[in-house]
């Protein structure tokens, strides 16, 4: 299923991909890898631009809207694992008693 904000990256990758790799990736090493791309030729940065759409648009279809998280290189992982699974906890950086 194709939403707005979809419409609007598709757009937006037809116009300037590296902005549509910004939007879909943040400040990431693909945003980098876009830039390069559309420095190269215009279509390839329309290739790769594409192609980090369409893996959003899959996460979407498989985790929901807003569950998942992006860990680069085009993948992306649930935000909870599931009922009754560990949920995501901070990291323990060692500055209080048994991470607490």
């Amino acid at each position: 299923m194709v939403r707005t904000s979809d419409v609007i990256l598709i757009l937006v990758a037809i116009l300037f991909p590296p902005a549509a790799a910004a939007m879909v990736t943040g400040c990431s090493c693909d945003l980098l890898i876009n830039i390069c791309c559309t420095i190269l030729g215009y279509l390839p940065g329309h290739v790769h631009a594409f192609w980090l759409i369409y893996k959003k648009m899959q996460a979407e279809e498989r985790y929901g809207s807003g569950g998942f998280i992006y860990i680069g290189n085009g993948h992306y992982e649930p935000l909870y694992q599931g009922i009754g699974e560990a949920q995501p906890q901070a990291p323990y950086y060692g500055a209080t008693a048994n991470g607490q």
